[in-house]
């Protein structure tokens, strides 16, 4: 990657617009639930007052196709940049406009301008160059801080940058990607652990790894997927059928190549469903009772597990191994985040449940890399060109 970071280009003095990606869960009266991505981004903020730029700060939140929605506004997240940062933050009733500009003249270095939810803006989702130019004549320097936001095509993220002569990449994008790409160049032993639902996505992903794994292993959906594929019995258990050729597939690439693919020594299987049922079963070999519904892995797949993991050098997860909504059901997932923290293993977490889970553990962090990129993290891993990073790198010179 040749776009710069924010410490390798000098912003003193100038006006820095940072592309972040605020869109947070919200309560029903549109407060934030969740200020993981908000803190995130703040050692990049801190940076830009320290070095007395003149910030503004833009997002989009939520999908509102180019129309106002009060619940979506940012002002709340305003609010919150106010009490960590310690200071006041301007904010406008729109992202482009008069008011934008007067304020953008009238700050002083090292104070804060947070533009409102871009995404009222239609010509944003549209990457609209029009609207793109209005939002660059704010700034001198544009700073894409929206790791997780990078696989979209929208003004903010990709026209933008044709206005702007100089482009680089916040502190938390930067992490992203130098941590990623010790996924996408592992130290062997290179163990991978796939669970949760999006099978077919998930198989697209391990293709591309195939080259560089060494061991592959399976819980959730996703194990009961391959353990139809190899003949076992699935019983109530979800199975995503639209995957069951790559599935096969994927099989026999990895006998080929001699990857060791590893499903589950045992499970817990409930009869009934998640609202309804009275006790929970351990069921060994492969085949799960037609009456019965697979909703974790048992305690000898997470032995097996763990005993597998110490092995690795290098470990990515994405997917929970169990249903974790049911405290019951996610005894497999917080032993596997028990293992991981043992392990010496360079570790890359990914996936909203697993990121959670991850953070919610009360074991030693070793050497993880918890990554916010969600779906734009599994998409660069599987090597595919992120649009706003492939639009930055276009302005190098």
């Amino acid at each position: 990657m040749k776009v710069p970071s924010i410490a390798e280009i000098d912003i003193s003095g100038k006006r820095v617009f940072i592309r972040v990606d605020f869109d947070v869960p919200l309560s029903k009266d549109g407060q934030v639930l969740n200020e993981t991505k908000i803190l995130g981004v703040i050692p990049t903020i801190r940076y830009a007052i320290e070095q007395k730029a003149k910030v503004i700060i833009a997002s989009s939140l939520g999908n509102t196709k180019g129309r106002f929605n009060k619940k979506y506004s940012l002002e709340p997240i305003g609010g919150i940049l106010s009490r960590i940062l310690n200071t006041e933050i301007f904010f406008p009733e729109n992202s482009i406009g008069e008011a934008v500009r007067k304020i953008g003249t009238d700050m002083q270095p090292g104070q804060i301008m947070l533009l409102e939810n871009l995404d009222f803006q239609i010509g944003e989702a549209a990457n609209s160059s029009e609207f793109a130019k209005k939002l660059s004549d704010s700034a001198d320097i544009y700073v894409n801080e929206a790791f997780s936001a990078s696989d979209q095509i929208k003004a903010s993220l990709n026209a933008i940058c044709e206005f702007f002569d100089e482009v680089c990449i916040g502190f938390q994008f930067q992490k992203e990607i130098e941590n990623l790409d010790r996924i996408r160049n592992p130290q062997r032993p290179f163990t991978a652990i796939f669970g949760g639902r999006n099978v077919l996505e998930k198989i697209e992903i391990l293709e591309n790894m195939l080259d560089n794994v060494d061991t592959i292993m399976v819980g959730g959906v996703f194990a009961n997927t391959f353990l139809k594929v190899l003949g076992g019995e699935t019983g109530k258990s979800d199975v995503e059928t639209a995957a069951i050729f790559r599935a096969k597939k994927l099989v026999s690439s990895s006998e080929i190549r001699e990857i060791r693919l590893i499903l589950p020594e045992d499970w817990v299987a409930i009869k009934g469903n998640l609202n309804n049922y009275s006790s929970s079963f351990i069921i060994s070999g492969g085949r799960i009772p037609n009456d019965l519904q697979v909703v974790d892995i048992g305690p000898a797949a997470q032995a097996d597990f763990a005993k597998r993991l110490a092995k690795a050098r290098t470990v990515l997860w994405t997917g929970p191994l169990g249903i974790c909504e049911d405290p019951e059901f996610k005894k497999g997932t917080e032993a596997l985040v028990k293992a991981l923290a043992e392990s010496d293993a360079f570790k890359v977490i990914i996936g909203e449940d697993t990121v959670q889970m991850a953070l919610d553990s009360n074991g030693k962090e070793g050497r993880s890399f918890i990554s916010h990129g969600g779906q734009t993290a599994l998409c660069y891993i599987k090597g595919n060109k992120l649009p706003a990073l492939t639009a930055m790198e276009s302005r190098i010179k």
